[in-house]
């Protein structure tokens, strides 16, 4: 074979090789995950349970961290509900939303204050507005479910998001209720919902 030929062979043969390489890797990236190093045993510790209504916590809201954003995200929400209060409609009990694409993570004591939010992020409701169970303690309220109830669950749940203001496309205002919120999430949105992820934790008393 020529040695130009034989250049050429080789050449596309390398490129093909390392298209094919960059496309698996691309591939392998992993699925939009959602977790707590605070969570790590899948309950929780007392410095995260709510202090009011009986329970004597911290009220600290727990770490969260997340990895492989999806491509064409522009804002996250986040929403921690708990399915097993003896309500009817369970009980809501951390949101935040316009979490921008490029953040991570949550700090312990994010949901504590606004100031440690990160920016554009803002704290939604939760069902414990106006009971003063949360006080000046930011829109974070701990688990705090019926003296010798099962378990409860408590579900975080991350939503990736193609709009970046979701009040505004969702036509709600910022102060809406969580379900009003939940519903925009889930239904609302249509295909401007990219993906959520979630985990569960539990607690009891």
């Amino acid at each position: 074979m020529p040695p130009n030929r034989l250049f050429s062979t080789v050449f596309c043969a390398t490129a093909l090789s390392l298209s094919l390489a960059g496309g698996a890797a691309h591939a392998q990236k992993g699925p939009f995950m959602l977790s707590s190093p605070d969570l790590a045993m899948g309950t929780f510790a007392d410095k995260f349970v709510l202090n009011g209504f009986g329970c004597k916590g911290g009220n600290v809201s727990p770490a969260l961290v997340w990895q492989n954003v999806p491509p064409g995200t522009k804002s996250l929400a986040l929403q921690v509900f708990d399915p097993d209060a003896p309500t009817g409609a369970g009980f809501w009990h951390w949101t935040v939303y316009g979490i921008a694409p490029t953040a991570t993570s949550l700090a312990q004591g994010a949901g504590n204050t606004a100031a440690k939010l990160p920016a554009p992020a803002y704290g939604g409701a939760n069902d414990y507005l106006d009971t003063g169970a949360t006080g000046g303690n930011g829109n974070y309220g701990g688990p705090c479910p019926p003296e010798a109830d099962k378990p409860h669950r408590y579900i975080f749940t991350l939503y990736a998001l193609a709009v970046d203001d979701l009040a505004k496309a969702g036509g709600i205002p910022k102060t809406g209720t969580p379900s009003l919120y939940s519903f925009v999430l889930n239904k609302g949105l249509g295909d401007n919902l990219i993906d959520k992820t979630s985990f569960t934790a539990t607690y009891g008393r």
